[in-house]
């Protein structure tokens, strides 16, 4: 390899660490995080004590109203608890009568860490409310309690899908409908008014809804978990973002929304509306490591709603996996059929250009490979060796690039000898590149090549961590390929490093300082200046370093995305190799001179580079000797 190549090697690694850079918090955000601990620490106190002070008087004030028995909801504030659970072959919910809304969420097909079935929604962690002011109260639903309304009669052994509840007013009731589809994560949720128009006042058009949940630990490494999970939303005019995953954030959202996501690394709890959202504000705050905890989420609300019950308000949740074809295969559950959804979307997979790529390329390829039925370590290895098929024309035009710039080193070394003064490095440069010309060469052919493979890289380095198919698959020593292999672990956190070693990261490491060295063997050979030789002294001091900027940048990273680069370093070697024993110095050489011959009366040889550093030459000289006038 020439200095071109390693320049795109290095560039491509540059973008590498760029945007791994990117997606992991600075020094001053981890700073700022910690003061942002302590604050947040004595505000939760006195945020607390304010709200054990608004229980107290909220209890005392609830107390009084019960006994009101001319309160529009005095019915409603005296009812009991009842638990009512949907449930299909993915899902099972619980909705409690007190609130009206679902207390528990539980996927039956997937288990967490201590292999129960994940909760995506739990009592403790996580509430919903309605609010709907009337003219003589504000209806807040969980201070009251539904009756069950409708619930269709099921067989012994048989699982409920829907259920209607009624909240009993003066004139009327507040009902919703749950209907949980077959054989998906979906549950249809609609409000809708009966008889009580009379109770609002004419410019109640808004149903508001308070969500908070805090996201639980599901996988076993707390900081790749963390930083891949996150508020994340869907604009009307088609656009997804999130709220910071790295830091604590707070948005008022000015754009109509079509969903909300408390979303975690592999599974999401989302809150759909037909009507879409309006007035969002949403907030995010980040829990430390060991609290069990990765982020507390807020989203305060508001959608249409019709007092005259004439258009019930539709509301959809989705309580399921981050897996790009079930969320895709959602979007057709839509109640409105006029809209996508986008649900898909929850599956981050990277910037624009990088996006494309996973998404019609890397998810099918995956999939296709998938279908074979292939233990995943496996499916890996082919994804490698296809992905390295598929871009091997631009490896070997890369490494021809080079071998032809290899070639041409003893007439470079000549000009050398010709040119062996600093002052005439211009004119050493300018026939340097008119020899390359002449030989049909290239400088730069080894680099863009390198460079087309980049996004590739970066797809993957998205795609992986991502992949929920990877959860809990072991392979070899690492136990789950979705979270980093801790085999050799101390229990103590160490900067930079943290509590293990991981062996695939330093395979991947390992593999990076060999493809360095082997790089640098080929440089030697390859026709270079003084000065040129100088220039690399530095890169390959940072061809060196980069292996273990990577160490400490994927130590805490999935297994698989290391396994992935250790195998992709692993035959980047063997193609190298392969090409090397493959290509006939001589013959090369003598095509080179063919083609010389071949173009050695044509004037348009004498152009590009070699013709502009000779206009540069000419306009160094004239200011020379404007000078020594």
């Amino acid at each position: 390899m020439d200095k071109n190549t390693l320049t795109g090697f290095a560039l491509m690694a540059v973008v590498l660490i760029v945007f791994t850079w990117y997606s992991q918090p600075t020094a001053e955000q981890i700073q700022a995080q910690r003061e942002s601990d302590s604050i947040a620490a004595s505000r939760r106190i006195e945020a607390q004590q304010a709200e054990e002070a608004r229980i107290k008087a909220a209890e005392a004030q609830a107390l009084l109203m019960k006994q009101d028995s001319t309160s529009l909801l005095f019915s409603a504030r005296n009812g009991s608890s009842q638990l009512i659970t949907l449930e299909n072959d993915n899902v099972r919910l619980t909705i409690n009568t007190h609130g009206g809304v679902i207390e528990t969420a539980e996927l039956k097909n997937y288990q967490d860490q201590q292999k129960q079935n994940v909760r995506l929604v739990n009592p403790d962690d996580a509430h919903m409310r309605l609010s709907l002011p009337t003219k003589t109260d504000n209806i807040i639903t969980d201070e009251l309690y539904f009756q069950v309304a409708d619930m269709p009669a099921s067989g012994a052994g048989e699982s409920l899908e829907s259920v209607t509840l009624r909240l009993p007013l003066a004139t009327g009731s507040l009902d919703i409908d749950y209907t949980l589809r077959p054989d998906a994560y979906m549950v249809d949720m609609v409000v809708r008014a009966n008889g009580i128009a009379n109770l609002f006042m004419p410019s109640t058009q808004a149903l508001t809804i308070d969500w908070n949940d805090r996201a639980h630990q599901l996988e076993k490494g707390f900081d790749f978990e963390q930083r891949y999970s996150c508020i994340r939303y869907h604009s009307n005019d088609g656009t997804t973002d999130n709220l910071s995953e790295t830091s604590d954030d707070e948005e008022e959202i000015e754009q109509a929304l079509d969903w909300v996501a408390f979303k975690n690394q592999f599974f999401s709890a989302v809150l759909i509306s037909q009507q879409q959202f309006t007035g969002a504000h949403l907030t995010s705050r980040l829990y430390q490591k060991g609290q069990g905890y990765l982020k507390s989420y807020e989203a305060q609300l508001q959608t249409a709603f019709d007092p005259t019950g004439a258009r019930p308000t539709q509301l959809q949740l989705y309580f399921g996996p981050n897996d790009f074809h079930t969320l895709k295969a959602h979007n057709d559950l839509s109640l409105n059929a006029d809209r996508d959804l986008e649900l898909e979307d929850l599956v981050y997979l990277g910037w624009p250009v990088v996006r494309w790529i996973n998404r019609w390329f890397i998810i099918y390829l995956f999939d296709w490979l998938k279908g074979f039925g292939l233990h995943m370590g496996l499916v890996l290895l082919l994804l490698t060796i296809i992905v390295k098929a598929l871009v091997y024309p631009a490896t070997k035009k890369s490494y021809l690039a080079s071998a032809r710039m290899r070639v041409l080193k003893p007439k470079m070394d000549e000009l050398n000898k010709k040119y062996p003064r600093q002052e005439d490095a211009m004119k050493k440069q300018q026939e340097m590149m008119q020899i390359y010309s002449q030989y049909g060469v290239s400088p730069m052919g080894g680099c863009l090549p390198m460079l087309i493979q980049a996004p590739i890289w970066i797809a993957l380095f998205n795609f992986v961590p991502n992949a929920i198919e990877l959860r809990g698959q072991s392979f070899l020593w690492a136990d789950d390929l979705s979270a980093y292999d801790d085999v050799i672990r101390w229990g103590k956190d160490i900067w930079l490093i943290g509590d293990h070693l991981s062996i695939f990261c330093v395979l991947f490491c390992v593999m990076q300082i060999a493809n360095t060295w082997i790089s640098m063997k080929q440089q030697q050979s390859a026709a270079m200046s003084p000065e040129q030789e100088q220039s690399m002294k530095m890169m390959r001091w940072m061809m060196y370093l980069m292996p273990l900027m990577f160490f400490f940048m994927f130590n805490t990273y999935s297994s698989g995305l290391n396994y992935y680069y250790f195998l992709s370093g692993l035959t980047s070697i063997l193609i190298m190799w392969f090409l090397r024993k493959t290509t006939d110095d001589t013959k090369l050489l003598a095509q080179l001179e063919a083609y010389k011959a071949k173009h050695a009366n044509d004037p348009k040889k004498h152009s590009g580079m070699a013709a502009r550093l000779e206009a540069l030459q000419k306009m160094a000289q004239e200011a020379q000797q404007q000078q020594k006038r």
